[in-house]
């Protein structure tokens, strides 16, 4: 199991092992793991990185994890020798079965089983644009905790489940569905609005808040894209490519870096953090190039990647990633992005989410400047996709809100009302 102490980044300072803040700053938490040389265990999924998350058990049935392979095509495409692909998604043909198509089952599973090691069975509250939130509702049917989403209105047509949960009306490949113990708020706004409700919901007796980027089971369970990609590689990678939004992956690719340099196995230089965001609503890459920003605009090529208020000047957050692994942040447009996914899917033959296409297209960016030689290790994070894929073998259940909100007190009542 992953036996651990729980640290404050800024100080070291040991915290109550469920804890999501530290008592005397903003800096995030941290696991010290007691196990310093990673083994792999013959359990399914990510758990086989049990020594490093912050669980003592496992969801058996939540069996997502990354699939690391060198690439052919797209390294081709790019003349890169040698470049390897964390494929988070659905590609059975590569051995890769999240069942949302997203690396946010990466997230979701350790999260839920350290919840439910809490003991007090509260309601998880978790906001996001839409693949979060999917995949936690996959996991909560999975197990029956008790769920309460907070998702934008534009976001809706993410949510939705293989797992036909309740009973579901409608007919062919896109039905609806319901339970009882998973609730799905629409909310009028974007990302953050559904932040800011879903905190005044959480804070309110018998509900628990997730954490986001504080969340270490969050974090360490999307590190271990890093580790699969090392034990494949036998080493860490030159170069890491991520698409992100808070941030947060940057981070956790970063945490796993360090304890595989202390494991001592898989060499002593970190990678280097590339990160993208895509344009004009990109506020880590203009924080961190010192860019002046542009006005948001209300449509971009994908919105998950949207977040007003990143984790990045906290101490150990993105900023500081950055700084260590001396990284790069790139702002990636539309068109872009839509030329980019269309080089990936058609050289790796498979079809990707348009949120790893900004990855895509900031990978071939460095390979054009230089800032990526032809013969660097580089691993690039395919966030998700197979999603094309998926619906050859499944049958997709849309997942349907029961109230649309405006305003946090509108939650509020509704969720009184179903006690």
């Amino acid at each position: 199991m992953g036996e651990y102490q729980l640290r404050c980044v800024s100080d070291r300072s040991v915290q109550p092992a469920y804890s999501l803040a530290c008592p005397h700053d903003n800096s995030l938490l941290r696991a010290d793991y007691l196990t310093k040389q990673i083994e792999p265990k013959s359990l399914p999924g990510i758990w086989r990185f049990l020594d490093w998350l912050p669980v003592q058990g496992i969801i058996a049935e939540a069996q997502g994890a990354p699939v690391t392979y060198k690439s052919r095509g797209l390294a081709g495409e790019l003349g890169l020798e040698n470049l390897y692909i964390s494929f988070n998604g659905y590609w059975p043909e590569r051995g890769a079965k999240m069942p949302t198509c997203s690396f946010k089952d990466l997230e979701a599973a350790p999260t839920m089983q350290r919840l439910k090691e809490r003991g007090d069975n509260p309601t998880l509250v978790v906001a996001s644009a839409g693949n979060t939130s999917r995949a936690f509702a996959h996991v909560a049917f999975l197990t029956g905790q008790p769920l309460v989403l907070f998702v934008p209105e534009k976001a809706l047509a993410r949510m939705w489940t293989t797992l036909p949960a309740g009973a579901g009306a409608g007919t062919g490949k896109d039905t609806s569905t319901s339970t009882s113990h998973v609730t799905l708020i629409a909310v009028q706004g974007d990302y953050y609005d559904a932040i800011q409700i879903a905190e005044k919901v959480q804070s309110l007796p018998g509900f628990a808040a997730e954490g986001g980027a504080r969340n270490i089971a969050r974090r360490d369970g999307m590190g271990t894209v890093m580790l699969d990609a090392a034990l494949n590689l036998g080493r860490m990678p030159d170069h890491y490519f991520q698409a992100v939004g808070s941030g947060t992956g940057g981070i956790s690719a970063w945490e796993a870096a360090l304890r595989l340099r202390a494991d001592g196995r898989f060499g002593s230089f970190l990678p280097r953090l590339h990160l993208a965001q895509n344009l004009p609503n990109a506020p880590i890459y203009y924080a961190w190039t010192g860019k002046e920003p542009q006005a948001p605009c209300s449509e971009m090529f994908d919105d998950v990647l949207f977040n007003r208020k990143p984790p990045y000047a906290i101490p150990g957050g993105v900023r500081d990633a950055l700084q260590e692994t001396r990284g790069e942040v790139y702002g990636i447009t539309d068109s872009q992005a839509a030329a980019a996914k269309k080089l990936f899917e058609q050289s790796e033959e498979i079809d990707i989410l348009n949120a790893p296409a900004i990855a895509v297209a900031a990978l071939e960016q460095a390979a054009i400047s230089g800032s990526v030689q032809p013969k660097d290790i580089i691993l690039l994070n395919i966030t998700g996709g197979g999603k094309a894929r998926i619906k050859e073998e499944h049958t997709l259940h849309r997942l349907t809100p029961q109230i649309t909100i405006s305003h946090w007190e509108q939650a509020v009542l509704f969720l009184e009302g179903k006690r």
